[in-house]
């Protein structure tokens, strides 16, 4: 047999003793021995009983059965590991839910332990299916000591009818405290807490192929206690040809014990969890023993996977995977399990990034999934990750985003941004957390009606900070003035680590200006914003329109704006800007103010005039003019 990284000293010097010796000079147990590797060979050469061999009933599992679990150690052929059954727990995973305790026995298992990637590998009792390994104890067990999920709670997935919203049997916290992420608490001194003391189900690796580090940085804190923060080495095959298409081919190379994954992310970068097949028939198939996401029902790809290693650690052990073929989809997400569907094609959301600097163009071509916990979170990381995976960029790299959102049946949503850096983060983190936002307002939004169709976006790289400050702002004429006059305002702008310079706006006063102080905005884009649609606590959250509507008539953020802010009421209705009101409308939307979308200002802010400012530009300054009534020179 050949030998591998599994195998204790101890017992690799044997074989190499057995060779030299000869079978006739070894002592009794060292023939004992001998002939139990050789079944071990024999049994490692055999394939897992098939599906079709029956289900072992739960209410004969007993104290001292012994059984067998098959699972991919290296490569895509399932091996055997032996398995002692120590009794069954109870409602361990939650009321009804139970859960059987066994010990897993054999040179691989006793040296890894219980592996990441593991959960889902078959348990048998003869020919007959006992069960999915799913559930770990502790993180520094002496023994592989696993807890599977009974074959009979399993099939409960499989028999669920397509488009059943209905989660079946889920519980994020089962009463021995296991969680659906499959992550447990730590102390605050660092060691392990009594969580984990408990059941828990076995991390799913997660795999991030094509990703920088700072990008599966982010990726982590923001998928902090679900369960995806635990992100393993490995890889795609194929990465640059991927087929969308389900393969039969590959599919037919799936059996009970193989390893399989489910893709978040695919395209020209990939981010996949991989767990271990259950039950497989004509049609479907069942893994993992335990939920992923937690989702319910999903549309996600499924693919083979590859193992290319099995990484033993006393702290966490896991699988290297590479993802291969696409065999269907996953459409079950559920407590006792995922099921995937043979031959399915998974919904995904299409997202294209062209990217422009200096001395190069690329683009990326991603899908990413369609599922409202975890879609903002991988359009963001991508994103982040596109901006890092140049040569281009560096630390003092700027960068320009626009593009759009492609929704069924709306028109396509504009994104503008900029990022410099300089600013509290660095810049790419801030472009892909702006973008990331108003993407998210859009796409997590009740109000929303069909799907996402795209999300198409173009990255300007500039080699320099774009950063530009207004140091300061005037009146050029007098600042007593009349009605309908064209005045003119100059205004000081520092771009960084540059000289200063001036920039004069002319604007016209509205003839209507009554006789009084009026005074001007001088300002970024932001602040203009944020006067006209005035912070305010909605009484349920923005509808979709108000989220389209800011979006449309946001500012952009390299010019320089010169605004009234006359004396008059103005109301944001649905996002929608109505300034200058009449006492009677404003009295009027005041009776709704508290039940509709709608806010309120004494003052209204209008856009006179605007330049550009030749950056990124930050600060603002208010002018005071006086409006003399008695009409004016122009």
């Amino acid at each position: 047999m050949k030998e591998t990284g599994y195998r204790p000293a101890s017992r690799v010097f044997f074989v190499f003793a057995s060779a030299a010796l000869g079978l006739g000079s070894l002592a009794p147990a060292q023939v004992n021995a001998g002939a139990h590797a050789a079944g071990q060979t024999a049994a490692a050469e055999a394939s897992p009983p098939p599906s079709t061999g029956g289900f072992f009933p739960l209410s004969q599992v007993h104290r001292g059965l012994k059984g067998t679990a098959w699972t991919v150690f290296e490569g895509t052929t399932p091996e055997p590991m032996q398995v002692e059954i120590l009794g069954v727990l109870r409602g361990a995973r939650g009321p009804g839910q139970d859960l059987i305790l066994a010990r897993l026995e054999g040179t691989k298992p006793e040296y890894t332990g219980v592996v990441e990637g593991m959960s889902g590998s078959p348990v048998y009792v003869g020919s007959q299916l006992l069960g999915s390994l799913s559930y770990r104890i502790g993180v520094f067990s002496k023994e592989p000591i696993a807890g599977i999920t009974p074959i009979e709670q399993m099939l409960e997935v499989r028999d669920l009818p397509a488009g059943d919203l209905e989660m079946a049997s889920a519980s994020p916290a089962t009463s021995t405290g296991a969680q659906a992420d499959g992550r447990g608490a730590e102390a605050a001194d660092g060691a392990p807490a009594a969580d984990d003391r408990n059941f828990k189900p076995m991390e799913t690796p997660l795999v991030m192929t094509g990703f920088a580090p700072q990008a599966i940085d982010f990726w982590q804190k923001e998928m902090r206690g679900t369960g995806l923060d635990s992100v393993a080495a490995g890889g795609v095959a194929g990465a640059s040809d991927y087929d969308a298409k389900p393969s039969a081919a590959a599919a037919a190379s799936l059996e009970p014990g193989s390893a399989i994954s489910m893709q978040l992310v695919r395209g020209d970068v990939d981010i996949s969890a991989t767990c271990t097949i259950t039950y497989i028939d004509a049609k479907q198939l069942l893994a993992c023993g335990h939920p992923v996401l937690q989702a319910g029902q999903i549309s996600l790809p499924m693919t083979t996977a590859d193992v290319v290693a099995t990484l033993a650690s006393p702290l966490e052990a896991f699988k290297i995977v590479n993802t291969g073929a696409t065999v269907g989809a996953f459409t079950e997400d559920r407590e006792s399990g995922i099921r995937g569907v043979m031959g399915a094609s998974a919904h995904m959301i299409p997202m294209h990034i062209t990217m422009d600097g200096p001395e190069d163009h690329r683009k990326l071509n991603v899908e990413i999934l369609d599922l409202p916990s975890l879609t903002s979170q991988a359009m963001m990381v991508v994103l982040f990750d596109s901006l890092l995976e140049a040569n281009s960029s560096t630390a003092s790299t700027s960068y320009h985003l626009t593009g759009n959102v492609d929704l069924q049946q709306y028109p396509a949503v504009p994104l503008d941004f900029w990022a410099s850096p300089g600013e509290v983060l660095p810049a790419p983190l801030a472009l892909a957390l702006q973008a990331g936002e108003r993407f998210a307002a859009l796409y997590t939004n009740g109000a929303r009606q069909g799907t996402v169709r795209g999300i198409d976006l173009h990255v300007q790289e500039v080699p320099r900070r774009l950063g530009v400050t207004l140091e300061g702002a005037r009146l050029i004429s007098n600042d007593i003035v009349h009605a309908g006059d064209t005045i003119e305002v100059e205004a000081t702008l520092r771009p960084w680590q540059q000289p200063e310079h001036n920039v004069r706006i002319a604007i016209r006063l509205p003839d209507r200006l009554a006789g009084g102080n009026i005074r001007l905005l001088v300002s970024d884009a932001e602040t203009l914003d944020r006067t006209l649609n005035q912070p305010h606590i909605p009484a349920r959250p923005e509808n979709l329109e108000t989220v389209l509507e800011q979006a449309r008539r946001q500012h952009a953020a390299d010019r320089i704006y010169v605004s009234l802010l006359v004396p008059e009421a103005q109301a944001g209705v649905n996002g929608e800007i109505l300034s200058s009101l009449p006492l009677s409308v404003a009295n009027a939307l005041e009776g709704v103010r508290s039940t509709e979308e709608v806010n309120l200002n004494g003052e209204s802010a209008e856009v006179a005039g605007d330049a550009p400012a030749g950056g990124v530009l930050s600060g603002f300054q208010v002018l005071t003019l006086h409006i003399d009534p008695g009409g004016g020179l122009n």
